[in-house]
């Protein structure tokens, strides 16, 4: 049997990163967005006006351990903060809320990664992007 892949475009990815960017905007949140595809490759960028530099790197990565390990970021960073410190040496995983997997009919197709604020406010923001794509807004 076979299944048909669906494939994260860059046109996917930019609807996402403008839902993105209208909530870190709605919120005067500075922040950098990173989407990638299920390879983890990137396909696009948004450095937000005075966002951080050092926040570039960080959401390239948290979308990547996002759809590497297929699951939100935030997972392990409540497993450090109870302690589970072996996380930390798990290769790719980056232990900070902000990073979600895009799914689209149950098939991992990216991930976006949100960094420049809490990362609470940058799961927000990831969050957002994805609603919007889903919605076709």
């Amino acid at each position: 049997m076979t299944t048909n892949k669906l494939l994260l475009t860059l046109d996917d990815a930019k609807k996402i990163a403008a839902g993105a960017e209208a909530e870190a905007k709605r919120n005067q949140w500075p922040v950098v967005i990173a989407i990638v595809d299920d390879g983890g490759h990137l396909l696009y960028l948004q450095r937000l006006d005075e966002a951080q530099y050092g926040s570039v790197q960080v959401a390239i990565e948290k979308a990547r351990a996002a759809i590497a390990f297929r699951r939100p970021t935030k997972i392990w960073e409540n497993n450090i903060a109870e302690g589970r410190l072996h996380y930390l040496g798990l290769p790719g995983a980056l232990p900070v809320e902000g990073g979600l997997p895009v799914v689209s009919d149950q098939q991992f197709v990216g991930a976006i990664g949100v960094s420049g604020v809490r990362s609470f406010q940058d799961a927000q923001i990831a969050q957002a992007g994805i609603n919007a794509w889903l919605s076709g807004a």
